[in-house]
């Protein structure tokens, strides 16, 4: 048995979700505050969440130790 086990980042675990397929579940930045500004269409497609792209999946799948 391994000695030791890798930890999870709780924030990146908090954050993102596994999909039924393997890929990496994220909602969007940028819609917290100031958003008197910013226009309803974009903070329309804000309000969606999207799939991570696969330059950053490695990384998260490790932070997430999956």
């Amino acid at each position: 048995m391994a000695k030791n086990k890798m930890k999870s980042h709780r924030g990146a675990c908090k954050r993102l979700r596994l999909t039924g397929t393997g890929k990496v579940k994220r909602n969007k930045a940028y819609k917290s505050h100031i958003l008197t500004k910013k226009a309803a269409k974009r903070k329309r497609g804000l309000r969606k969440a999207t799939v991570l792209k696969s330059a950053d999946l490695k990384r998260m799948l490790r932070a997430m130790a999956k």
